[in-house]
């Protein structure tokens, strides 16, 4: 399946779960619970509405999960409360050909209780836009000495792309790792499909932003840059960015700090890069939780992530201080799309012996998108 967005599940097969209240929904996803076991594992992302977290077997980021969930010896079902790159990174673990091998050939299905969830800014780099720019990168300079580094947050055609290429998957929590080990192999890096992450990632590494430019796939050649700007190149950002942390300003910081003295401010390095520097503290999702659950009592931070996690955070720590960055809501609308209407249905159909919105790549997909994963497991 492309990890473009999917259309939404048709309005007259949810209806009856619609007009169910959220106790009876609650009342039968835990009865279809009940009836699998350990076979069936749900797994929520940091970022879903908390209803559908306290129905999750696990909670935690994309990659995470996914490991988790693969390496489980008894899960036979994964339902992916999260977006659709990330069913498919689960996808690919769960039923890489080792996988296979120790369950006799049986897959596990990875269910996406909405296929209309997806990620912006996954859907800011097609494969096809890839391939375009990877071909006209090669009329200016030497692509035998570029690595493509993909994020985590993206499609399994570019991470396909990335393993053909003798690039690399990275994460937020590894992305210098990912940078350093490009760049023992190759001069030059081009990263997509976030940006922000890219540029945060090499200023720490001492890359100047002239070094650094930024190919925006709808300009008319050349990704908007000259041939010049190219061959000094270090690093090649794609034009992405997540709708969520893009939302942060440097003005937001500077009114959390007038009103509140002594505050920190923990950021995600999805934000921009004028957020980025003027943070005390930025990182991964866990790095943030975790950031949060080693403070004393009496910290107070500002937090510049997604709104139902600083939400859940200022609900887990009441002997804290926690402050959302913006004074704009800032959610992640694709991941809000699953509620309990969604996950009741989609259980439902799989304890039916009927599976709906299973997430399936294709195999070559998969092979090279797992080469490009293995190769993120062994940079720390």
């Amino acid at each position: 399946m492309p990890a473009t967005l999917q259309a939404p599940t048709p309005a007259h097969l949810l209806q009856p779960y619609k007009s169910l209240s959220n106790a009876e929904l609650i009342s039968r996803i835990q009865a279809v619970r009940e009836q699998f076991g350990p076979k069936l594992l749900i797994l929520g992302h940091h970022y879903q509405q908390d209803e559908v977290i306290a129905l999750a077997d696990l909670r935690g980021d994309s990659y995470g999960l996914s490991q988790t969930a693969a390496d489980s010896t008894e899960c036979r079902f994964i339902v992916f409360c999260g977006v659709h790159f990330m069913a498919e990174t689960a996808d690919i673990l769960a039923n890489r050909p080792e996988k296979l091998a120790e369950r006799g050939g049986e897959r596990i299905p990875v269910v996406l209780p909405d296929l209309a969830a997806g990620c912006s800014m996954a859907d800011m780099a097609g494969i096809h836009q890839i391939e375009d720019a990877w071909d006209q990168l090669g009329e200016v300079i030497d692509t035998e000495d570029l690595t493509p580094v993909t994020y985590i947050n993206s499609a399994a055609s570019l991470k396909a792309f990335v393993g053909k290429h003798g690039g690399i998957v990275c994460t937020s929590s590894n992305a210098k790792a990912a940078l350093e080990w490009s760049f023992a192999r190759t001069s030059r890096v081009m990263f997509f499909p976030d940006q922000h992450l890219g540029r945060n990632t090499a200023l720490g590494m001492g890359i100047a932003l002239d070094e650094m430019p930024l190919w925006d796939p709808h300009a008319d050649a050349l990704g908007g840059s000259t041939e010049e700007q190219l061959r000094r190149s270090k690093v090649i950002l794609w034009k992405g960015h997540c709708s969520v942390h893009q939302m942060f300003r440097p003005e937001h910081v500077q009114m959390l700090r007038d009103k509140h003295p002594g505050i920190k401010i923990l950021v995600h390095p999805e934000c921009p890069r004028e957020v980025f520097e003027l943070a005390d503290e930025a990182g991964s999702t866990s790095k943030i939780i975790s950031v949060v659950e080693k403070s004393p009592p009496g910290s107070k931070w500002a937090i510049g992530t997604e709104l139902h996690l600083v939400n859940r955070l200022k609900q887990e720590h009441p002997e804290q201080e926690i402050h959302f960055l913006s004074p704009v809501v800032c959610m992640c609308a694709t991941m809000y799309r699953i509620d309990l209407a969604h996950l009741c249905w989609t259980l439902e159909n799989l304890a039916a012996g009927t599976p709906v919105n299973v997430i399936e790549v294709d195999p070559e997909t998969a092979r090279w998108s797992l080469v490009a994963l293995q190769r993120m497991l062994e940079v720390k």
